[in-house]
């Protein structure tokens, strides 16, 4: 996967099937804020990569996808470790796709989030 952002917060694709995938992230000093815990923009970042990707491979050619609302709930602090997102395709439709994602670190349910994205082509360049 070629992914710029991924890259830069070290966001790794662990595995993927239709509708469905993994991603794995090692927490560094990088991902902290300011009290030493995982910044929210991170988990969120895994929540959103994770449900663009699921998405992605049910596009018809020339379709893009993009991220209409996520909501996120933030259960547990994270200082260290190895988060892990897997996300789930809940429903395709022609224009709407909603998506859940659940990040663990370990065993601990640290966040959950559920998403919509829009699913268009786009319009050709005016001019």
């Amino acid at each position: 996967m070629s992914h710029p952002f991924a890259k830069l917060i070290d966001l790794h694709l662990l595995d993927h099937a239709q509708g469905s995938n993994r991603f794995r992230l090692t927490v560094d000093e990088k991902h902290l804020n300011p009290n030493k815990v995982v910044h929210g923009a991170v988990l969120f970042a895994m929540a959103d990569t994770g449900m663009g990707a699921a998405v992605h491979p049910t596009l018809a050619a020339g379709e893009l996808c993009a991220t209409v609302e996520i909501k996120i709930n933030y259960f547990k602090p994270v200082h260290a470790g190895e988060l892990v997102c897997t996300t789930t395709l809940v429903n395709r439709g022609k224009t709407l796709a909603n998506l859940d994602a659940v990040i663990h670190c370990g065993e601990s349910l640290v966040a959950k989030a559920n998403g919509t994205y829009a699913i268009f082509r786009p319009s050709a360049p005016r001019g």
